[in-house]
């Protein structure tokens, strides 16, 4: 079909085009197949499992949805953004957050307690959740701590305030 190959002989020219060519393909392939590293003021989705550190679970998005966000755009608390940033496309890792880099400590001042007169007729029971207007015109949610004859401690802390968090954490996308 070819002939006798052995009257094809290459020229030192060709040594050189082949070395060459070689050698952008290898950078090439090295430069494709390098995996992406997480970056402040990148987008990226991420599977999680946020635990308490008794290993309750308190939140997850495994098997649904990932989360998207932009590194570094404090769009999540500070312990997480930073907790993701050098890892690696589809690496996982697990990310402690103490409550001074997720929620904050529990307020005192967010503990309210409120005459029981102030609900009229409705039925209030600890553990319930309260919500109400703020200053700001935005909801807060409280959860009702105790009742008692004449008063209802509420408290108004995120829930997940005065906590240290866990999260397993998996890359599932970057853009840079």
């Amino acid at each position: 079909m070819f002939g006798d190959l052995t009257e094809y002989k290459l020229q030192p020219i060709h040594y050189g085009i082949i070395i060459v060519a070689f050698a952008i393909l290898a950078y090439g392939a090295n430069t494709l197949l390098a995996t992406p590293t997480v970056a402040i003021g990148d987008n990226i989705s991420v599977y999680y499992t946020g635990t308490f550190t008794n290993g309750t679970v308190f939140d997850s998005n495994v098997g649904g949805t990932p989360l998207n966000f932009t590194v570094g755009a404090k769009q999540l608390i500070s312990g997480f953004d930073e907790g993701v940033v050098g890892m690696k496309l589809h690496s996982s890792k697990t990310i402690v957050v103490p409550d001074t880099l997720g929620y904050g400590p529990i307020d005192p001042n967010a503990i309210e307690i409120v005459p029981v007169s102030v609900f009229g007729n409705q039925t209030v029971q600890a553990g319930m959740t309260i919500v109400r207007m703020a200053q700001n015109n935005q909801e807060e949610r409280g959860t009702v701590l105790s009742v008692n004859a004449t008063n209802v401690t509420i408290d108004f802390n995120n829930p997940l305030a005065g906590k240290t968090l866990v999260f397993n954490v998996t890359i599932a996308a970057i853009q840079k």
